[in-house]
């Protein structure tokens, strides 16, 4: 398995001429004139595209936010590096023309096979009301060697990092996976009495007690010992790349394990793209292709990082439990007494099923209750939690109150 990324690698080497000549025959589509409207030609192209777009990426896609509503106006939007360290930026979306002041929120992203613009309609969302950073994670096979390891206790120590780059008065919105370090994050600095620790938290969709409703993706990390992930899920980065040697859980891994769940569905997408392509109707047929550009943009992790969450979160359940450790020191939630807690979960949720953001309601024991909020969103499956029209009308409002009255 160590060898697995040269041999992914090699393939890909072995398919760059089909795509190529793939893509130089949809260049050519616009030279035919009015006979590429014609059935045959639509239907070789539609072929062409689908070949072309069917293909894993590893670079970064663009967040492509270059302006948003607030308050009454149109105003534009650029990013700006606030802090680089080597395995994550803090990314600050920048309003020039908003006069008000608006509360600062960090998105903290998951670092699970894709890039952190997953949550490119979260962000763009919260800008509305909000000034907003997010934790933009580099892919571990483009990070040197001399960077050193990346494991869970970085993750945490990022998240703290970034938040006293941001200053007094921040919140903290976490999506999926991160849940658990950013919750160990506040947790420590609520102890600490560190002046940067958020005003408010709210937790999207996270494992905090992946024991309080299992689900598939549970079952997976919990069916064989840590030593096996470790043999057959970690390889080695090629040596092209500038992280040559370092041991990685490869994104396209992560993605192939991601498309098996769901392989009848994919097929059943692409058939439709293909046949939305040769009928000619490209607004419905970008609508799939701006989704699988996304989708097949994978992330590699470092062995270190990957293996140590499939133990402490998913199989031992350490935070749940109370035994979760951090540079040595106990993580204990009861510490936080300032931070307001709001937990979102999706009634169709078949990732993070409800029951497991919940739970930390109960491990926050230092919050009064008025500091306690919980939404369960009805009719919505994990992506629905921060994604797409039910996000935006009902789980945002949630959020954006949330935010207000700890302001």
């Amino acid at each position: 398995m160590r060898m697995l990324y040269s041999g992914y690698q090699a393939w890909n080497d072995m398919l760059a001429p089909a795509r190529l000549g793939a893509q130089w025959a949809l260049n050519m589509r616009d030279r035919m004139g009015p006979m590429a409207d014609w059935a045959m030609p639509r239907r070789m192209f539609a072929l062409m595209d689908v070949f072309q777009g069917a293909k894993l990426t590893h670079k970064r896609p663009a967040y492509d936010i270059h302006s948003v509503t607030s308050g009454n106006a149109e105003v534009s939007v650029r990013e700006e590096i606030a802090l680089d360290l080597p395995f994550g930026d803090l990314l600050h979306f920048v309003k020039d023309e908003v006069e008000a002041h608006q509360p600062k929120v960090l998105v903290v992203a998951p670092m699970s096979g894709h890039f952190s613009t997953l949550l490119r309609s979260t962000v763009a969302t919260l800008l509305r009301d909000h000034d907003v950073y997010i934790t933009d994670w580099k892919n571990a096979r483009d990070v040197p060697l001399a960077a050193g390891r990346f494991g869970f206790d970085d993750y945490v120590d990022y998240v703290i990092r970034f938040l006293q780059e941001m200053g007094e008065g921040a919140h903290l919105v976490s999506v999926c996976q991160p849940c658990v370090p950013a919750l160990a994050a506040v947790a420590l600095m609520s102890e600490d009495k560190d002046k940067a620790t958020p005003r408010s938290m709210t937790l999207m969709g996270g494992p905090i007690d992946p024991n309080a409703a299992p689900t598939v993706v549970n079952d997976l990390a919990n069916e064989k010992p840590i030593a096996w992930f470790e043999e057959n899920l970690i390889s080695v980065v090629p040596f092209r790349y500038a992280g040559r040697g370092r041991e990685v859980y490869p994104g396209f891994v992560q993605l192939s394990a991601f498309v098996s769940m769901n392989l009848e569905r994919h097929g059943g997408q692409h058939r439709e793209l293909y046949q939305l392509l040769a009928d000619g109707k490209t607004v419905e047929a970008d609508r799939i292709k701006t989704f699988y550009e996304e989708y097949f943009a994978v992330l590699d992790m470092t062995k270190e990082f990957y293996l140590e969450t499939v133990d402490m979160v998913f199989q031992r359940t350490l935070l749940a439990k109370g035994e979760l450790m951090v540079r040595g020191r106990k993580v204990d939630p009861g510490a936080i007494r300032k931070t307001a807690l709001l937990t979102v979960e999706g009634e169709k949720d078949d990732v993070c099923a409800v029951g497991q953001t919940s739970a930390a309601h109960g491990l926050c024991t230092g919050l009064r209750p008025h500091m306690k909020r919980h939404h369960l969103q009805p009719g919505v499956g994990h992506y629905g939690v921060f994604s797409g029209s039910k996000w935006e009308k009902q789980v945002y409002p949630q959020v954006r109150n949330m935010i207000l009255a700890m302001n």
